[in-house]
C-alpha cells in the first residue's frame, strides 16, 4: 500500500501513537494522545529533577553539562579508564604553570639569557592555539586550519597583518617541525615563555656569545630549559610538599567514581605520573571525601602509573607490579584485579578485565595522548575534560555578549554598507572569555576553532570536569545532535532573512 506521507508509530508507556510526518520532517500528533505525551514528558522531567539529573535539553545550556559529538550509551560501557593530571586532579593553572615558568626562567638564566624582569602572564594564551616556530607567532585557526588571529611575540597582530603574513597558508599539524599545538594546560608555561623570548630576539638583547638564533632555535632552547625543569624533579617535589597551593579540590568527584563503581563499571587509572606523585595527589584530592574505610586505591580495579602514553596505547612494554609503598617493583606478565602496576600496555589491561574495544570509555584532557591514540589503536570510546567550558559557557550567555551577537547577526545581513561597523565588533567577539583570542571553541563568529574540530573528531563526549557525570545516571544514553548539512540550513536562513524589513532598513 502506498502512503503519500510516511507513517511512524511511537509507544509512550501503554499508549500507541500514530503520527504522520509533514514535509518539514516534524511529527504531527492529533487527538487526545498529544495531551498524554505532554503529561508523560512533564512527569519524566520532574523525575529527572528529583533525582538531580540534568535532562538532555537543559544540559546543552549548562556549564556543567556533558556534550555529545558521537552517540554514546553508557549502559554498553563496562569499564571506564581515567587519566590523572587535569582530569581526576585539577590544578590551579596560575600556580602550577607559574612555577613551571619560574623554573624554566631559572634555567634560561643559567644558559645566559637576560630574563630578569619577565613575569608569568597566564592570560597571554589559551588552549587550542598553535605555535608557528618559523615566524615566532602564536596563531588561532578555524576548523579548516585557516588562520584567524595571530600574535607575534607578545603583541597581537591586526586582521590586515594576519592576511598579509599568511594569505591562504593553513595550519598543518602534521608538519611537526613547524607547528606546535597547545592541547593541554601544561602548554601554557611553554607558550608564555616562548612568546616573551621572541620579543627578546626581536629587540636584539640576546647576547651574541649564545650563538645566532632564529625563531626555531629559540623554541628549541626554551624547550630544553622547560624539560630540564621537569626532569630535575624540583617542581613536583614542591607540589607534593604543598598540594593545597596547587590543587583545586572537587568534593563531588569521589562520589562520581563511587556512583560509577556501584553501577557495576570497572574503573582503571592510567597515568604517566610516577607512583609517589600519583599517590600524594590522589590521596590529597580523594581520601578526605571517601568513607572512612576507603582510600583512593579502593576505587580502581587496576592502577597503572608511569604508563608512558601515548606508547601505552600503541605497543607492549614490560609491566612491573609495585609491591611496597616505597615503590619496590617486580616483573609480571598479567595484571590482576586490585593490582598496582608500572608500565605495560593497554592490551594487557584489556586482557586482565576481559573487556575490549568500544566497551571501554577513556577520559582524559589531552586530545592526542589520551583520546586520539586510544581511539585509533584500540577503538575505545573517549571523553575529553576541558575545564574552560565552564567559563566560556558563562561568557557566551552573558547578556551583554548576547546583545553583541544579535547585533552582529543583523549587521552581517547588510555587510556591504556596514562593513566599517562589523570589523570592530568581530574583533570584540569572545572578549568576555579572553580579550586576545576570544572563545576557545570558535575560530571566528561563524565557525568552529581548530581545537573544536579536534574535539569533535576524537572525543565522543566532552565536559568540563569528571564530577559532571554525577548529574547523569551511569546508564545515560548520550545522543549526538542532528548533523545538518549546509543545504539543510537554507530554509532556516531564508526565514531569518525574512525577519528583516523589506526596505532593507534595520530597527
Amino acid at each position: 500500500m502506498f502512503f503519500p506521507l510516511p507513517l511512524h508509530s511511537f509507544r509512550f508507556g501503554r499508549a500507541l501513537v500514530l503520527c504522520s510526518c509533514g514535509i518539514d520532517g516534524h511529527a504531527v500528533c492529533e487527538g487526545p494522545i498529544e495531551q498524554v505525551v505532554k503529561t508523560e514528558t512533564r512527569e519524566a522531567e520532574d523525575l529527572l529533577k528529583k533525582l538531580d539529573i540534568l535532562s538532555p535539553s537543559l544540559s546543552r545550556n549548562s556549564a556543567r553539562g556533558i556534550f555529545c559529538s558521537r552517540s554514546l550509551n553508557l549502559r554498553s560501557i563496562s569499564a571506564i579508564g581515567y587519566d590523572m593530571d587535569y582530569t581526576l586532579v585539577h590544578y590551579n593553572v596560575k600556580a602550577w604553570e607559574g612555577r613551571a615558568y619560574d623554573y624554566c626562567m631559572e634555567n634560561l638564566k643559567k644558559m645566559g639569557f637576560p630574563v630578569d624582569g619577565l613575569t608569568f602572564d597566564p592570560d597571554l594564551v589559551i588552549r587550542g592555539l598553535v605555535i608557528d616556530k618559523e615566524r615566532g607567532n602564536l596563531v588561532k585557526a578555524d576548523r579548516f586550519g585557516c588562520i584567524k588571529r595571530a600574535m607575534h611575540g607578545t603583541k597581537m597582530l591586526s586582521t590586515h597583518a594576519v592576511r598579509e603574513i599568511y594569505g591562504r597558508e593553513m595550519v598543518d599539524l602534521r608538519l611537526e617541525g613547524r607547528w606546535v599545538f597547545l592541547s593541554t594546560f601544561f602548554s601554557v608555561s611553554e607558550a608564555v615563555a616562548y612568546m616573551q623570548m621572541v620579543d627578546m630576539l626581536d629587540d636584539g638583547v640576546i647576547p651574541a656569545n649564545l650563538g645566532s638564533f632564529d625563531y626555531k632555535g629559540l623554541y628549541k632552547a626554551m624547550g630544553m630549559a622547560l624539560v630540564t625543569a621537569h626532569l630535575e624533579g624540583h617542581l613536583k617535589n614542591e607540589i607534593m610538599s604543598n598540594p593545597e597551593q596547587f590543587v583545586e579540590l572537587d568534593p563531588e568527584l569521589p562520589f562520581t567514581l563511587l556512583d560509577q563503581k556501584e553501577a557495576g563499571k570497572k574503573l582503571v587509572l592510567i597515568t604517566n605520573s610516577d607512583y609517589h606523585y600519583t599517590n600524594k595527589m590522589m590521596h590529597y584530592s580523594f581520601n578526605r571525601f571517601l568513607p572512612s574505610d576507603m582510600g583512593w586505591r579502593d576505587l580502581f580495579d587496576i592502577i597503572v602509573v608511569s604508563a608512558n602514553k601515548p606508547e601505552f596505547f600503541q605497543m607492549s612494554h614490560p609491566m612491573y607490579e609495585l609491591v611496597t609503598d616505597e615503590g619496590l617493583m617486580r616483573p609480571c606478565f598479567k595484571a590482576q584485579i586490585g593490582g598496582l602496576y608500572s608500565g605495560g600496555s593497554a592490551k594487557m589491561v584489556e586482557r586482565s578485565l576481559n573487556i575490549h574495544g568500544n566497551d571501554i570509555l577513556y577520559i582524559g584532557d589531552h586530545i592526542y595522548t589520551d583520546l586520539n591514540q586510544s581511539k585509533v589503536h584500540l577503538q575505545w570510546r573517549t571523553a575529553l575534560i576541558c575545564r574552560e567550558l565552564e567559563e566560556e559557557t558563562v561568557a557566551a550567555t552573558d547578556m551583554d555578549n548576547e546583545n553583541l551577537s544579535q547585533s552582529m547577526q543583523k549587521l552581517l545581513v547588510v555587510m556591504q554598507i556596514l562593513d566599517g561597523k562589523i570589523a570592530p565588533m568581530l574583533e570584540a567577539d569572545g572578549a568576555l572569555f579572553n580579550k586576545r583570542w576570544g572563545y576557545l571553541s570558535r575560530g571566528d563568529f561563524w565557525d568552529k576553532s581548530h581545537l573544536m574540530r579536534q574535539i569533535e573528531k576524537y572525543a565522543d563526549i566532552y565536559t568540563s570536569r569528571v564530577s559532571n557525570f554525577l548529574y547523569y545516571t551511569p546508564f545515560m544514553y548520550f545522543r549526538s545532535q542532528e548533523q545538518n548539512l549546509a543545504h539543510d540550513s537554507y530554509t532556516n536562513y531564508c526565514s531569518q532573512v525574512d525577519q528583516f524589513p523589506s526596505n532593507g532598513k534595520l530597527d
